[in-house]
């Protein structure tokens, strides 16, 4: 069955190109981004890989954690960190992980039945330090995952399981947000004393309350 939101996502044990690992003892109390491809050596996901090590900083930042996953064995993986540093200049510095066995692709429902079974499906993660799993999105393989959009889900959970607020359509950080409808409009300026502006009775918006 696939996971869904709020589910607790699956503890696993595993070997990957920085050591083996539990999961749940690797991620620790971070934000986890946990990704899959298809196969090693395959183009996209290089580029992708890259852009997730030329990240580090940004990730760290939001106290995440980010690490991948293919099918194909640790000795693969290794040698494809050569073409991913070479390629896209960058020195890789989280895991991947290698799922041999499918074992984890299969408890994360990461394998399509109508493809090759070596083949997982281009998934995409967000897991919080309570190991609850935030967000889900699947890639297709012609097309590369837009990480801004991962990080920009990133700062929306963080700040929104931390104030009675929800983030409108195309929300950077840094920019109004929506007031939550179980909190009265005459209760506002108490607890969001920036300022609050009254739309409709069912969408108030007030200045980022954590900037």
């Amino acid at each position: 069955m696939p996971i869904r939101l709020g589910e607790t996502a699956p503890n696993f044990n595993a070997q990957t190109t920085m050591g083996d690992i539990n999961f749940y003892e690797w991620a620790a109390d971070s934000w986890v981004v946990l990704y899959s491809h298809p196969s090693d050596f395959t183009p996209v996901c290089t580029t992708e890989l890259g852009r997730t090590a030329a990240l580090q900083e940004d990730f760290e930042r939001r106290n995440t954690k980010a690490i991948a996953l293919s099918v194909d064995d640790l000795e693969s993986h290794m040698n494809w960190l050569k073409d991913i540093e070479e390629t896209q200049s960058v020195k890789m510095n989280f895991p991947i992980i290698a799922d041999e066995d499918k074992s984890i692709a299969i408890a994360y429902d990461m394998l399509h039945p109508e493809t090759d079974a070596k083949f997982t499906v281009r998934s995409v993660f967000i897991i919080d330090p309570n190991k609850k799993v935030r967000l889900t999105l699947t890639y297709p393989p012609s097309t590369g995952r837009n990480f801004q959009e991962i990080l920009r889900v990133l700062d929306s959970l963080q700040l929104t399981d931390g104030y009675s607020v929800a983030t409108p359509v195309d929300w950077e950080d840094g920019e109004d947000v929506i007031v939550s409808p179980s909190i009265a409009t005459e209760d506002i300026p108490d607890k969001f004393p920036k300022g609050h502006k009254v739309i409709k009775s069912y969408l108030r918006t007030t200045p980022q309350p954590n900037r």
